[in-house]
């Protein structure tokens, strides 16, 4: 008969025995009720507050530090005010509730189908990863394709590392069912770097739950990502270094950021400051978590003062605190901000942070479970054996056709349609693309901003040599023009 413990018993029983891994793996650990509730709303209310802390200085500073003479901003109607004005920065939360709505309703094993369909239809702006993959499933390409990198130039970006701790939250004390479930849902919009961001991001969570020892969380977390990939090595290099300037997390980022800031992915981050893929991102996620040393003011500062995505990873480090420590544990200045919105449905959403919380409960289906010991996930690298090695600001409209030329072996083509007139008809561009002469895609770009073709074209691992793109537009409209901005050139990486 398996050996019951409560987590406080669990883990000081391995502390006895073990001070370098305090996680009682192999052990069935039993959690109150009053307990489980207080960490999945410490877990809910706190990514809510991160979101909110760091959402002003969201990729205002790219590649660079905030530094400590610019003050962060709060006050305690802060929540409740960017909640109503700015509903749009909760994209990390609202994201995350569409696919907890999904569970409750089909059960935790739902389809991947609908989780897909259920994002792709909803009415709530996206970007990136998210929008490519909308726009992908919407126009035939459904999921896992919809997030490879072949059909998603962004699927090493941050989305859903942003969207993964609710996984996390719904599977204490096992990684490894977070990540199995992280699979389907993380294959929507992401693959490679993209999806180990989420992937880890909620193994952090699942062991947050019967450890609160941080770098032991964050170092036995790495185990479900594959040795070799760029994820990988990126978290280790933050965790070499806290251990080697364990007072100056400034020397930290300046160390990982020399390393892995170089974005090869994302058009609009390569060959720039701009950075929105998941490794970098995760790696402050982690400088926050290891130098906040479990003070939650400190945490959420480090994370957002690292720059970048700096809402969505304070959010994620305040979260894995709050599963940790609890909702109870919260400074009270930040928490009763949280509360004045607890019964407010996010935008777009028919939940509320209350209700979320109730449904993470009931889906959790017990108070007690296997502590696992994280295993790694199967390896796979966006982008291998190319390199960027040319970007091209085209500012070329067109009406009928237009012909780029260029030297490489794949290319992604920036752009959007544009209004130049007065119609306000749901205007969708059709194109076809022609590479060095033969038809190789023909599709759509609307107008509307939510349904959106994220770029003009992108084609990978092609012929080497000098190649001629042309588009010709099939349904020209007076009042509307396609904008071609920029186009960003790889070849072989040798």
């Amino acid at each position: 008969m398996k050996r019951v413990l409560t987590v406080l018993s669990a883990l000081a029983l391995l502390a006895s025995c073990c001070k370098t891994a305090p996680i009682p793996y192999g052990k069935t650990v039993t959690i109150s009720e009053e307990q489980m509730m207080d960490k999945i709303r410490g877990g809910w209310f706190a990514q809510t507050i991160g979101c909110t802390y760091g959402g002003p200085t969201e990729f205002k500073f790219k590649g660079g530090l905030l530094q400590d003479q610019q003050p962060l901003e709060w006050y305690d109607n802060y929540i409740y005010d960017t909640f109503i004005e700015d509903p749009g920065l909760y994209d990390d939360v609202y994201m995350d509730l569409t696919f907890l709505e999904v569970m409750s309703e089909m059960g935790i094993n739902a389809p991947i189908s609908e989780f897909a369909d259920r994002f792709a239809n909803a009415p709530y702006k996206l970007w990136h990863a998210n929008q490519a993959a909308r726009y992908n499933i919407l126009n035939g390409r459904g999921a896992p394709e919809s997030g490879y990198w072949k059909y998603n130039p962004h699927a090493d970006d941050i989305d859903f590392q942003i969207e993964a701790d609710f996984i996390g939250m719904l599977t204490p004390g096992r990684p490894n069912d977070a990540a199995a479930i992280a699979d389907g849902i993380g294959h929507i919009m992401n693959y490679g770097d993209g999806w180990y961001g989420g992937v880890y991001v909620s193994a952090l969570y699942a062991l947050a739950y019967v450890c609160d020892d941080i770098p032991t969380i964050v170092s036995e977390a790495l185990k479900v990502i594959p040795e070799g990939t760029k994820f990988r090595r990126a978290i280790e290099c933050v965790i070499k270094n806290h251990a080697k300037y364990p007072r100056d997390w400034k020397r930290c980022w300046f160390e990982v950021d020399k390393l892995h800031s170089f974005d090869i992915g994302c058009p609009e981050g390569v060959w720039n400051g701009f950075n929105i893929d998941a490794v970098i991102n995760a790696a402050y996620v982690v400088i926050g978590l290891l130098y906040g040393e479990g003070d939650f003011e400190k945490t959420m500062e480090i994370s957002t003062r690292c720059g970048q995505d700096s809402d969505c990873n304070p959010a994620s480090a305040a979260g894995i605190l709050g599963i940790i420590y609890g909702y109870n544990a919260i400074p009270e200045k930040y928490r009763k901000g949280a509360d004045m919105i607890a019964d407010l449905p996010f935008p777009y959403t028919t939940l509320s942070l209350n209700t979320a919380c109730k449904k993470n409960f009931e889906l959790m289906k017990g108070l007690q479970f296997t502590v696992e010991e994280a295993v790694p996930v199967r390896y796979e690298q966006s982008f291998e054996g190319i390199k960027p090695v040319g970007k091209v600001v085209l500012k070329k409209r067109f009406s009928d056709e237009l012909t780029l030329e260029f030297t490489g072996n794949s290319i992604v083509v920036e752009g959007s349609v544009v209004k130049t007139g007065h119609d306000n008809s749901d205007y969708r561009a059709r194109l076809q693309a022609y590479l060095d002469g033969e038809l190789v895609e023909e599709f759509v770009m609307p107008y509307d901003y939510i349904t959106r073709k994220y770029e003009v074209f992108s084609k990978y691992c092609f012929e080497s040599g000098k190649h001629t793109l042309r588009f010709v537009l099939l349904n020209p409209h007076k009042d509307y023009e396609i904008n071609a901005q920029e186009m960003v050139i790889y070849d072989k990486d040798e």
